[in-house]
């Protein structure tokens, strides 16, 4: 580019590098600044940390002291004898290692007695205990003006392996009846106080010393420094009778970078940068503008992208999908960025299909073109669910003219496969319309041919009940199990004849007679049925009522039906050679309603084999059974009969194995 043109250009690469320049030289300036400032911060902040460590160590020392004092007046308690005292300051001894010497001394300081700690030789060996009475006499002369204990100041004592130590004398007066008794003078290694207390902190980085007024240091803990990031904090302990300075020593080998307020110098660096801003942002309007161009044909084009019900999906040569678009990952429930750049098996294919997809995705990616009109396939959701979807494949051609990869577009017909199916339904329903037609023609045929037989049944045994009470063996044990029989004839036959009269009203679907029932009556009206078939299968029956169940409104016979069906379904479901434990647990209770209402509950839990999960599907269609000896018709109608009262029907796993039926009825209204 040559001209007036490449002139423009060449001005203003130059002006945005010089605008650039100045902008990374104030940011410069600003960081430089921010760390001097944090560095000055840092500092004082470890100045008061550091102050603060020394008065938590004086306090600490204060009380050590305090403990001292009272530890060693426990020893005059009970007026010890010169042996007795010996025992208990040696034990003191043992307790206190910093304590090397306990005497008790006379009112003209002379020694009573006195104990040596066992932790180190005699530090009077050398010099004897004589060369020091000054200092005692100090200690003990400052107890006696303050009428309690009192220090002297801190000594040298040298030992015979040529080192030393620095010791203190704590004075303790003893008075008896307001007249002075002698002293207890107790002497102590400063070292070993400053062990004691640093072995409760901890000081990797420092020196810790007790010094005198002058600075004069006594004893010292940690290795010693010097330089320009030494700190230094020190403390005077006062002692009664003397003082004894705390210093505490650190240094730090940087400071620290940044400081937590600078808000002035943020605030005026900020308008500098502003200003700057500013002239770049002069400068990069005429980019702005040309993006915006490009920024609105981008947007058109996504528009009409997202615009699409249609999944559409880029992938390269290699099989790396490069793009999809909303729809397409509404469809299978990932977002965009956990498509883009997977390879495969791609995530929503289903685990049982992988192998065949792989085949088929090795033919098309050697070139192989798909047919035009598409090919079904069945991709998984996230959420584990499948669909099917029409997928339609063409070769992805770039700006270059060759193939880059492939686009696809895929329809979901899910819809389309529903609607297909809600028709085959619809004629299913209409044949089991016409099946359940011609068995309600032959329930009524059933019903009127049966009422006869059971009429004659139910004479029959009136007769014969009519019989037994006038014969002369009525009142003996074979005459009393006929008439008992004969009344169970009776009765039941009373009870087929009701079943048939509900079966007819059932089907010309006439009102049922409804009456007010306490749940142990139905209970028990089936027991001696399901009793008969429990002791044929070995099966043990436990019934469960709960107290103070509500009464219900239910038509009796209708009601008997259901449980009885559902309680024989049980005993059979356990009908089995492999189960042991053969128990059917028929349960009433109280239920939550909703507002006013109450609800009353029968559960039938069994410990069979339970109900597989393709069979639940279809429990409750008419004509469907499990048994070669089945209508199918059971569940079908005794869902149909508990919704009819107002209640639901449903099923569940017991735990540990088999199902639980449960089925409510709304409690009767007492007036």
């Amino acid at each position: 580019m040559t001209g007036p043109s490449a002139r423009v250009l060449r001005a203003v690469v130059a002006r945005r590098r010089n605008l650039w320049t100045v902008l990374v030289a104030l940011v410069a300036a600003l960081l430089a600044t921010l760390i001097w400032l944090a560095g000055r911060y840092e500092d004082s902040q470890f100045q008061e940390r550091l102050e603060r460590d020394v008065n938590a160590s004086v306090g600490d020392l204060r009380a050590t002291f305090l403990r001292h004092v009272q530890s060693v007046q426990a020893l005059q308690v009970n007026d010890p004898t010169p042996n007795s005292w010996n025992i208990d300051a040696a034990s003191l001894l043992r307790e206190q290692r910093e304590f090397v010497r306990i005497e008790w001394r006379t009112d003209d300081l002379s020694v009573l007695s006195h104990v040596d700690t066992p932790f180190r030789s005699s530090v009077f060996q050398r010099l004897g205990r004589s060369s020091v009475a000054s200092e005692v006499a100090q200690a003990c002369g400052n107890a006696r003006r303050l009428s309690g204990p009192a220090y002297g100041t801190s000594y040298f004592l040298p030992l015979r392996d040529g080192l030393g130590v620095d010791v203190m004398e704590l004075c303790l007066p003893l008075s008896n009846s307001g007249q002075s008794a002698g002293y207890l003078v107790v002497t102590f290694a400063l070292q070993q106080v400053l062990d004691n207390l640093l072995e409760r902190k901890t000081r990797p980085n420092g020196q810790v010393s007790f010094t005198e007024g002058d600075g004069t240091r006594l004893v010292t803990r940690g290795p010693a420094r010097s330089g320009s990031r030494v700190f230094t904090a020190q403390q005077l302990i006062d002692l009664p009778g003397a003082n004894l300075v705390l210093r505490m020593d650190q240094w730090r080998s940087t400071p620290e970078l940044f400081p937590n307020v600078l808000t002035a110098l943020v605030i005026a660096m900020s308008v500098a940068l502003m200003l700057v801003l500013a002239l770049l942002g002069k400068d990069t309007r005429r980019r702005l503008r040309v993006e915006r161009d490009l920024a609105e044909a981008l947007a058109f084009r996504k528009a009409m992208e997202d615009s699409l019900v249609t999944g559409l999906r880029a992938r390269d040569m290699q099989g790396l999908t490069t793009y999809v678009n909303p729809a397409f990952c509404q469809m299978v429930g990932f977002r965009a960025d956990e498509l883009i750049g997977h390879s495969l098996p791609a995530p929503y294919w289903p685990p049982e299909s992988i192998d065949e997809y792989q085949q088929r995705q090795a033919i098309r990616l050697a070139g192989n073109l798909p047919p035009r009109d598409g090919f079904e396939s069945v991709f998984m959701h996230q959420d584990g669910t499948r669909f099917p979807v029409l997928i339609i494949e063409a070769p992805l051609i770039d700006a270059q003219g060759l193939q880059a990869g492939w686009m696809s577009a895929f329809l979901d017909i899910s819809e389309q496969r529903r609607v297909e199916e809600l028709s085959r339904t619809s004629q299913e329903r209409l044949q089991a319309t016409a099946r359940l037609a011609t068995v309600g023609e032959m329930a009524s045929l059933l019903s009127h041919e049966l009422n006869q037989p059971l009429a004659a049944i139910s004479g029959y045994a009136a007769g014969s009940l009519n019989l037994l009470h006038d014969a002369p063996q009525r009142d003996s044990p074979l005459g009393a199990d006929l008439t008992l029989a004969m009344q169970r004839i009776a009765a039941q036959a009373e009870r087929a004849g009701k079943v048939i009269k509900s079966v007819r009203d059932f089907v010309r679907r006439r009102d049922p007679e409804h009456e007010v029932l306490a749940p142990e009556q139905l209970v028990d009206a089936i027991m001696p049925l399901v009793n008969l078939q429990a002791r044929k299968l070995s099966v043990r029956v436990q019934v469960q009522i709960e107290d103070g169940v509500p009464l219900v409104r239910c038509d009796r016979t209708m009601m008997e039906q259901v449980l009885l069906n559902l309680a024989r379904n049980a005993m059979q479901a356990m009908d089995q050679p492999q189960i042991t434990e053969r128990l059917l647990l028929l349960r009433a209770y109280r239920v939550q309603g909703d507002g006013l209402r109450q609800w009353l509950e029968f559960s039938l839990a069994d410990l069979g084999v339970g109900i597989a999960p393709a069979v639940q599907q279809q429990l409750f269609q008419p004509f469907f059974t499990t048994r070669a000896e089945g209508m199918g018709l059971g569940l079908s109608l005794c869902r149909t009969v508990v919704e009819q009262h107002g209640g639901t029907l449903r099923f569940g796993a017991n735990q540990p194995m088999g199902t639980v039926f449960a089925f409510t009825l709304p409690a009767a209204a007492i007036a």
